[in-house]
Parts: C-alpha cells; sequence; structure tokens
C-alpha cells in the first residue's frame, strides 16, 4: 500500500476515534452529546458485566480511552490547525467514563456523574485550565481526565454520604 494511501487511513481513522465515531460534529453542545452518549453506553453495557467486575472494568475502560484518545486527537489538532477543537469529543468520553467509576446504574447517579462531569469541564476549576497547555492530544484529554477525576471524588462522596 502507498504511503499516501496509508497516511490517509490512519488520518481518517484518528478523526473517527477523535470525533467519537462523528458525534464532535453533533450540535448544539458536542461534548455534551459525547458525555451522554457515553452515559446511555456504558448503562448498557454494564448490564452485561457481572456486579464485582464493573469498578475493574470502568477503570480499565476509562485508560484505555484515554490512551487511545491521546494520538488521534493530536492529529486531528495538528490536521485542524486547532489547539483544542471542539470536535474533539473523546476527550469528553474519557472524563465521563471515569466519572462513572463506582456509580451505581440507577438514574440518579448516572444523571448526577453526567451533570458533575460536564460542570467541571466547563467551568475547569484549578489546575484544569493548565492542563490544557500540555502539548497536543495530552493536552486536549487531560483537562478532562481531571474534570472526570473531580467528578468521581464528588459523586462517590454524595453516594458515601448522601444518597440512599
Amino acid at each position: 500500500m502507498p504511503a499516501a494511501s496509508l497516511s490517509a487511513r490512519n488520518s481518517h481513522l484518528s478523526w473517527l476515534i477523535a470525533t467519537f465515531f462523528y458525534i464532535g460534529y453533533m450540535r448544539p453542545g458536542p461534548g455534551t452529546w459525547a458525555s451522554g452518549a457515553t452515559v446511555m453506553l456504558w448503562w448498557l453495557a454494564a448490564h452485561f458485566i457481572p456486579p464485582t467486575w464493573l469498578i475493574p472494568v470502568a477503570v480499565f475502560v476509562a485508560i484505555a480511552i484515554t490512551l487511545i484518545g491521546i494520538p488521534p486527537s493530536t492529529v486531528v489538532a495538528r490536521e485542524s490547525a486547532t489547539e483544542d477543537p471542539g470536535f474533539v469529543v473523546i476527550d469528553e468520553v474519557a472524563g465521563q467514563m471515569i466519572a462513572l467509576i463506582g456509580a451505581p446504574l440507577g438514574w440518579k447517579y448516572l444523571i448526577a456523574g453526567f451533570i458533575l462531569f460536564r460542570s467541571f469541564d466547563i467551568v475547569k476549576p484549578f489546575p484544569l485550565r493548565r492542563l490544557e497547555n500540555l502539548p497536543g492530544g495530552t493536552g486536549i484529554m487531560m483537562d478532562d481526565v481531571g474534570a472526570g477525576l473531580y467528578a468521581l471524588v464528588l459523586l462517590q462522596l454524595w453516594i458515601h454520604f448522601f444518597a440512599r
């Protein structure tokens, strides 16, 4: 296969992954669409996972999405000549997945995880905005990973101390 053809195919795959199968082109709020899709996909998939495996699988999926998302985000940012393109939403998928680790599959917990993650992703409390300054896809991904971690902690505190 010619190098140009292979490069074009790799670029197409990068765009497919970075936009989370083109959800990144949905309007308004592509990040919100991607987060919502992640919640729904996790809710569906979790019904096929034994309860004792839910947390390990969620951790594995979150880490895998994060690591898989960095190179395509770098490619798409470079090809679109934009530091953090709004249509790159694989970062929201990773962050939302982190927020859902350990969350019960009930609707109120999933919605709470969704709202917490989107809030932290939009507001970007310290030091999340600084994480955006990391190079390429790492910067694109890490601020959402941080938002997911903030949401994870608050959701788990809420579940442990208030939700019953």
